[in-house]
């Protein structure tokens, strides 16, 4: 566990997300969760020692995701999450947690521990920012969509620390199931901005803003290739074919998950070109529209013509005296 500031403390060391709190006066706020159970409750001893016994107050979730969520049941039934991650949650069913046993077949002794799986689900949410103090402590949740519609960044700009959720990852390629690139490019360069002096990553080592640059060339070149072979006509089939050789290299694969992360690469590739095809079919619609409101504009020009051509003046004489 690191300390990166008074009383702010972070773990990469877990099965999947990186987590972290923050200890104030009224007690500790945590920022994502392990997402093993027996992590989770190691993580809780952990907190419990740092802080001294005080309550944690609060759970704040980057995003829906159960690397980050699934742990909250050992920490706090209190829950903070931005409303599009609470609509997700809400609905997480017996299926939902049998997906989550099941994803474990190969690894027993992980997939006994969540024979009592419980989802807490956040009971306070926000849609762009949220602040919360507590003591001398802020703690500022910041909307960023871009790894998903939900996901969130969180500041705590006296101690200059960022928590990232999956918007930063450092050590493999970044999950873009959910993804909107431009968004994403975007909340990275709000993180440059911010300048924070650490980054907890949601995957990775903790680092500075500078290892963010690896990640935007990463998006930047994914974006402008899928853009060239949009445009040259390819299929989405097409494009992720010939671009997920280029892509694999950027980050190093384990063999035993080769084929799940080219997938994963494949399905990033199709969130890009799907991105560029709104683009497209927006204009084309847009243009569509203007083109008929100029047809329907050039009809009643034609029509109010045709009825000045057709009029016929009348003569009048004076009457005869």
């Amino acid at each position: 566990m690191f300390e990166l500031a008074p009383g702010v403390y972070a773990e990469t060391s877990f099965y999947n997300s990186n987590t972290g709190f923050i200890v104030t006066s009224e007690g500790v706020i945590c920022f994502d969760t392990p997402m093993i159970p027996n992590e989770a409750k190691a993580w809780r001893a952990m907190i419990d020692e740092a802080s001294g016994g005080k309550p944690i107050r609060y759970v704040i979730v980057t995003d829906h995701h159960r690397g980050h969520c699934l742990g909250s049941q050992w920490l706090s039934d209190v829950v903070i999450a931005h409303e599009i991650a609470w609509k997700h949650m809400r609905n997480y069913s017996d299926n939902f947690k049998q997906r989550v046993r099941d994803s474990f077949k190969k690894q027993p002794e992980i997939r006994s521990q969540f024979t009592d799986l419980r989802i807490v689900v956040p009971t306070i949410t926000f849609q762009d920012k949220l602040t919360v103090v507590r003591g001398n402590r802020v703690v500022r949740v910041i909307h960023t969509k871009g790894h998903t519609p939900a996901t969130s960044i969180i500041w705590l700009p006296k101690e200059r620390v960022l928590f990232s959720g999956d918007i930063v990852w450092l050590d493999q390629h970044p999950f873009m199931t959910q993804a909107n690139s431009r968004e994403w490019l975007d909340a990275l360069r709000l993180i440059q901005n911010l300048d924070p002096k650490y980054i907890v990553p949601g995957h990775g080592p903790i680092c500075s803003v500078k290892e963010l640059d690896y990640l935007i060339e990463y998006l930047t070149f994914l974006r402008e290739r899928t853009r060239n072979l949009f445009d040259a006509g390819l299929t989405k089939q097409e494009t992720a074919s010939l671009l997920t050789p280029e892509m694999r290299p950027w980050f190093p694969i384990p063999s035993k998950r080769s084929s799940k992360i080219e997938s994963q690469i494949r399905s990033g590739i199709g969130r890009v070109y799907d991105e560029f095809k709104r683009e497209r079919d927006a204009i084309e619609e847009a243009a569509a529209e203007e083109a008929a409101a100029a047809a329907a504009v050039a009809v009643e020009e034609s029509a109010e013509a045709s009825v000045e051509e057709t009029v016929v003046p009348i003569e009048t004489s004076e009457p005869e005296v």
